[in-house]
């Protein structure tokens, strides 16, 4: 399960450690930084600023700030137990968020266009840093990679039920979180999922062959 999802109106209930993003939330997290911090927190667990700040290559100060934006907003709090007066120690509250109201999309479109071009941003590092890494890992996970791109036509309920349908299986797998990495079978490790439909409107439909014309026998119309 990814850390940012877009969920369907009639989709998968959500889980009680996920956090379905409304207006506030939404401009919370419309900068990129913001996006990247809670990802580290999630997937690494407690930090700091400081060393938050070496994993993006910013200054702590900067840091510092987009962490009490996403404290203000519920999306992180201090961890009181590791914290000193010298050190604040963060954690996210939240495993997922989930977007997919429509009109709170149209309500706040420069927002939602920020919050999803940094959750796009992030995958595409997701995908680099693994290329870079792939030749170093072991044989069995370097065959596990993939990219695959899938030209599909259909409708918009068409594509709607695929994107429910990949939930579904992807859903039926172990999930990334505490628990489940207490009890995880040896040789488990953390995997990265990244499902995405992209309507490509600019492709014009196929051409209606000419009355009475007929394909040849086993091949394709033209």
């Amino acid at each position: 399960m990814t850390d940012e999802q877009e969920r369907p109106d009639d989709g998968p209930a959500v889980a009680g450690d996920s956090v379905v993003l409304d207006a506030k939330g939404l401009r919370a997290l419309a900068h990129p930084v913001r996006v990247q911090l809670v990802g580290l927190l999630r997937k690494y667990g407690p930090s700091t600023a400081t060393r938050l700040a070496e994993r993006l290559g910013v200054n702590s100060g900067t840091a510092s700030y987009h962490l009490r934006q996403l404290g203000a907003a519920g999306f992180v709090e201090e961890d009181t137990e590791r914290g000193n007066a010298r050190e604040r120690w963060w954690r996210s509250v939240h495993r997922t968020f989930w977007f997919s109201d429509p009109e709170l999309a149209e309500q706040e479109p420069e927002a939602a266009l920020a919050y999803r071009q940094s959750v796009a941003a992030i995958y595409s590092l997701r995908t680099q840093r693994t290329l870079n890494e792939l030749q170093t890992m072991p044989r069995a996970w370097r065959n596990t990679f993939d990219m695959s791109d899938w030209a599909l036509r259909l409708t918009p309920e068409e594509a709607t039920a695929l994107e429910r349908e990949l939930t579904e299986v992807i859903t039926r797998y172990r999930r990334d979180d505490p628990e489940a990495a207490a009890s995880a079978p040896e040789g488990a490790e953390r995997v990265a999922v990244i499902t995405q439909i992209l309507p490509e409107l600019d492709v014009p439909a196929a051409p209606s062959p000419p009355s009475g014309s007929q394909g040849a026998e086993g091949g394709p119309t033209p």
